[in-house]
């Protein structure tokens, strides 16, 4: 009897720890698994014997699925809100951005992503959990800007708040004389699915060259110059170029949403009202020419020093952007906008000037 007793104790101890392993290595999460040709299988994982796992399923029961065939399987954190009538509907690290603008949901660190547009490409990176930053430029790699942005989180998981900032160049162009900012603060009510945000933020312009320039002289008195037959004529005077200076500035007010419409497709929608004005200082000078009343040769010249005058105008610019974004798969989407623009600029020639254009937008975004 002792015998049957010590024999079952060896066998308890040394079964015990393989008992344990396999409960311990139970997986209670919940996956969405996508095959190599789009099958989706959303469920809990009750083994992997390294050449398949075996997925028990809310709609189907239990499938046995080939890791060979598998494409992607990623984890559910949040099955509450993400499976909807059965369906996967992931956040995503693109929730964060409509066409232009971005609202106050965080990129979480590790959830780095790239936006290619028809203007150009741009990438952000996740420094932390609240705290991002990107660099944005044309195909011709100028202008060039750099994008910052904070996020601030509060006990209500619908409400949030963030600030974000643009500083950009115009790089080789112009020789960097192009340069601006954007700043700004925005308030977000809803998830990361179904938003709406609300910004206001200030920005400027500094480009001499949009203005254009003109040419110069050295002010002075300067004699008439005999060419040896008798004519007098204007003598050579040190000339230089003036940039016209201006800079814009404009307040800019904006309102942006998304709305998931379907498993892989959402809503998206942004407007920006631009209410621009610009000082343009304009330079000037008087060159006048004296004659002889005896000869009416030319006696000298004139040349007055430079004045300066500040005018200011209004351009006001409004930006209405809806549309729509497929996103395929956690790490890919696709874009299109059917935007319009309406400008209307106030001052000198360009008096109660209106103009409105379409601006059709299509963008690829790539998680890495």
């Amino acid at each position: 009897m002792k015998a049957y007793k010590v024999l079952f104790f060896l066998l308890f101890f040394f079964s015990a720890p393989i008992i344990w392993s396999q409960t311990g290595d139970i997986d209670t999460n919940t996956y969405v698994v996508i095959k190599s040709n789009n099958q989706e299988f959303i469920g809990k994982i009750l083994s992997d014997d390294g050449r398949e796992i075996l997925l028990m399923t809310a709609s189907i029961g239990k499938v046995y699925i080939n890791k060979s065939d598998i494409k992607s399987m990623v984890l559910i954190s949040d099955a509450k809100n993400q499976i909807i009538n059965g369906e996967y509907r992931g956040s995503g690290v693109f929730t964060t951005r409509h066409q232009f603008s971005t609202n106050a949901f965080s990129i979480l660190k590790g959830e780095n992503y790239a936006k290619i547009n028809l203007g150009g490409p741009e990438v952000h990176f996740a420094l932390s959990n609240n705290f991002s930053i990107g660099v944005m430029s044309s195909w011709i790699a100028s202008p060039v800007g750099l994008a910052l942005k904070y996020t601030f989180p509060t006990r209500n998981e619908k409400v949030n708040f963030g600030v974000g900032t643009i500083m950009a160049s115009s790089g080789y162009i112009a020789q960097g004389r192009i340069w601006g900012g954007l700043h700004w603060g925005m308030l977000t009510i809803g998830d990361r699915k179904n938003n709406i945000t609300f910004s206001a933020g200030y920005s400027y312009i500094k480009a001499p060259s949009l203005f254009g320039s003109s040419t110069f002289y050295t002010p002075g008195t300067y004699a008439a110059v005999d060419d040896g037959n008798g004519f007098y004529s204007r003598p050579y005077i040190d000339s230089y170029e003036v940039k016209n200076e201006g800079m814009i500035k404009a307040p800019i007010l904006g309102i942006a949403g998304l709305a998931t419409v379907g498993k892989k497709a959402s809503f998206i929608m942004d407007a920006m009202f631009i209410l621009g004005s610009y000082n343009q200082v304009n330079n000037d000078q008087t060159v006048n020419d004296y004659f002889n009343p005896i000869t009416n040769q030319l006696a000298y010249t004139t040349v007055s020093n430079l004045t300066s005058t500040s005018n200011s105008y209004k351009a006001n610019l409004m930006i209405f952007m809806p549309g729509m974004r497929f996103q395929t798969t956690e790490n890919r989407a696709f874009q299109v906008s059917l935007s319009g623009v309406f400008l209307n600029i106030k001052g000198s020639n360009l008096s109660n000037n209106r103009v409105s254009f379409p601006l059709p937008m299509c963008s690829w975004y790539f998680k890495f």
